[in-house]
C-alpha cells in the first residue's frame, strides 16, 4: 500500500494484492510440439493457499455450511449441500420430505444461475469469434440481456431461500433457519416460467454453434440411480460398471501432486482419468430428464450419451431448462413443512457425501468429535477431478490442429478448457500459452 498527495489537497492510496484468496487459480500452458507431435503438455494452475480445509479444524460441525460456501462464489449451495449432507450423516440424522424438496429447489437455482453465466458470458463467445460477452452484446444485445435475465432468476431463486444469492446465509445442518412462505415461492412462478422459455431459446442459439470435431470415449463419473435427475442425491456411477456408495469415494478414487501444477489432479485407483459434469450427468441420467428437456436434445441432434466436449455448451442449456422444469414442479407442490429444520445432536463419528455442483460432482469427508467440534475435513472439488482428463484432451487437440499458428492454436486451446467451465479464475480467456516447435 501507498499513501501520496494527489496535487488537490487529497490524499490518493495504491493497493496492491498479490494473492487474491477467492479467486481459485491463474493458468498457463506449455507445450513442445516435434513434428506435429505433442512431447510435453503441462496445464500449470497457480492456485494460492486457501486452507479451508485447515480452517475448519476446530470450529463447530454447524459451521461447516458458512464457512465452506466462502469457497467459490459461483456455486455455494452445492459447497452448502455436500457439508449438511455429510454432517448429517455423522450425527446419524436424515433430512426428508419438504425440507428435502426445498434443498433441491435451492439447488436448481444454482444450476441456473451458474450455467446461464457460463453459457453466455464465457463460453458462447469462443464459438461466435468474439473476445468476450461486452463484444457479443454490441452486435447482439438481446442475446446477453437474455443471459442475464437467466441468470437473474437463478439467483433471486437461491436469495429466496439461502436469504441472499451470495455465500447464502439461510442453510444449516438440518435444514433451514426460515421457511420461505408460500406467497415468496408463488412470486417467483412467472420469471421461472419466463425463464424457462429464454432457456428453450438458449438450447436452439447453442445447438446451432460450428462445433470442432473431438469425441472420445471417456468415463462419466455422477450421481445416479434416484428416481430423479442427480442434484443432491443418488450412488456414485461410471460409464464403465462403477456403482458404489457415496461414503466409497475414497476407495476408488485418489488426488494426487503434479510437480507442474499447485492445483491436484484426481484419478481412479488403478485406473486413469474420468469426467465428471453434465456431461457426465447426461450420460448416466439422460431418460430421467423432463420430455421437453428429451425432446429438445433429440431437437439438438444428441443422442443418450454425447462425447463431443465442445457439445457440453448444449447439455449445460439443458440442464438450465431441466432446472428451471424442476423448480416449478417443486414450487407447485410445496407444503410448508412443520418446522425449518430438524435436531441434529452432535456425535463422534465420520460423514461424507457428494452432490452434484453445476460442473460435477463435489465431495467432502468430515471426522467429528463427541461434542461436535471438526477432527478432520476433506474436500475434493470437481475441478481437480477433471484436470487430467483436460489435459488429455489438449493433447488430442494440438496434435490434430499442429498445424495453425500460435495465435490460433492459443484460442482452441481456451475455448477446449472452457468446455469444462473450470471454477478458478482462469476461467475466461486467460491463457498464456507457450508452443516450441522442433
Amino acid at each position: 500500500m501507498s499513501d501520496r498527495d494527489d496535487g488537490r489537497g487529497g490524499r490518493t492510496r495504491t493497493i496492491a494484492v498479490d494473492y487474491l484468496a477467492r479467486v481459485e487459480g491463474e493458468g498457463a500452458l506449455d507445450v513442445r510440439l516435434a513434428d506435429g507431435r505433442v512431447e510435453e503438455l503441462k496445464l500449470r494452475i497457480f492456485e494460492p493457499p486457501r486452507y479451508f480445509e485447515g480452517l475448519l479444524r476446530g470450529r463447530q460441525f454447524s459451521e461447516a455450511p458458512d464457512i465452506t460456501a466462502r469457497i467459490c462464489g459461483i456455486c455455494p449451495v452445492a459447497y452448502q449441500m455436500s457439508a449438511c449432507h455429510a454432517m448429517e450423516r455423522a450425527c446419524g440424522v436424515s433430512v426428508d420430505g419438504p425440507l428435502r424438496e426445498l434443498r433441491r429447489l435451492l439447488y436448481c437455482g444454482e444450476w441456473i444461475q451458474s450455467h446461464a453465466l457460463h453459457v453466455y458470458m464465457l463460453h458462447a463467445p469462443d464459438f461466435l469469434g468474439a473476445d468476450d460477452a461486452v463484444a457479443i452484446a454490441r452486435q447482439q444485445p438481446d442475446i446477453v440481456r437474455r443471459g442475464l435475465a437467466l441468470r437473474g432468476v437463478g439467483n433471486d431463486l437461491i436469495a429466496c431461500l439461502g436469504g441472499r444469492s451470495v455465500a447464502p446465509v439461510n442453510v444449516r445442518v438440518g435444514g433451514f433457519y426460515r421457511l420461505p412462505s408460500t406467497a415468496e415461492l408463488a412470486a417467483l412462478v412467472d420469471p421461472l416460467q419466463r425463464a424457462r422459455d429464454a432457456a428453450v431459446a438458449t438450447v436452439r442459439w447453442v445447438a446451432g454453434f460450428d462445433f470442432p470435431a473431438l469425441e472420445h470415449d471417456y468415463e462419466f463419473v455422477a450421481l445416479a440411480g434416484a428416481e430423479r435427475y442427480p442434484m443432491n442425491e443418488g450412488r456414485l456411477r461410471s460409464s464403465r460398471g462403477l456403482d458404489i456408495e457415496q461414503g466409497d469415494f475414497e476407495a476408488h478414487f485418489e488426488e494426487l501432486q503434479v510437480p507442474h501444477s499447485t492445483a491436484l489432479h484426481a484419478r481412479r485407483i488403478g485406473g486413469g482419468s474420468y469426467f465428471t459434469g453434465p456431461m457426465a450427468r447426461y450420460a448416466l441420467n439422460a431418460p430421467l430428464l423432463s420430455p421437453l428437456v428429451q425432446e429438445l436434445a433429440r431437437e439438438a441432434g444428441l443422442g443418450e450419451v454425447c462425447r463431443n466436449p465442445y457439445q457440453s455448451i448444449i447439455v449445460r442449456a439443458l440442464e438450465i431448462v431441466e432446472a428451471c422444469e424442476e423448480a416449478l414442479r417443486l414450487i407447485d407442490g410445496y407444503e410448508p413443512p412443520a418446522a425449518a429444520a430438524v435436531p441434529v445432536v452432535p456425535r463422534a463419528g465420520v460423514g461424507c457425501a457428494i452432490t452434484e455442483a453445476p460442473r460435477g460432482i463435489l465431495y467432502h469427508r468430515y471426522e467429528v468429535a463427541a461434542d461436535g467440534s471438526i477432527l478432520a475435513a476433506r474436500i475434493v472439488p470437481p475441478t481437480s477431478q477433471n484436470q487430467a482428463t483436460i489435459e488429455a484432451d489438449l493433447r488430442r487437440v494440438l496434435e490434430a490442429n499442429a498445424g495453425l499458428s500460435d495465435a490460433e492454436l492459443g484460442w482452441r486451446c481456451e475455448q477446449t478448457i472452457r468446455n469444462y467451465d473450470p471454477c478458478i479464475s482462469c476461467a475466461t480467456h486467460f491463457l498464456k500459452l507457450e508452443v516450441r516447435r522442433t
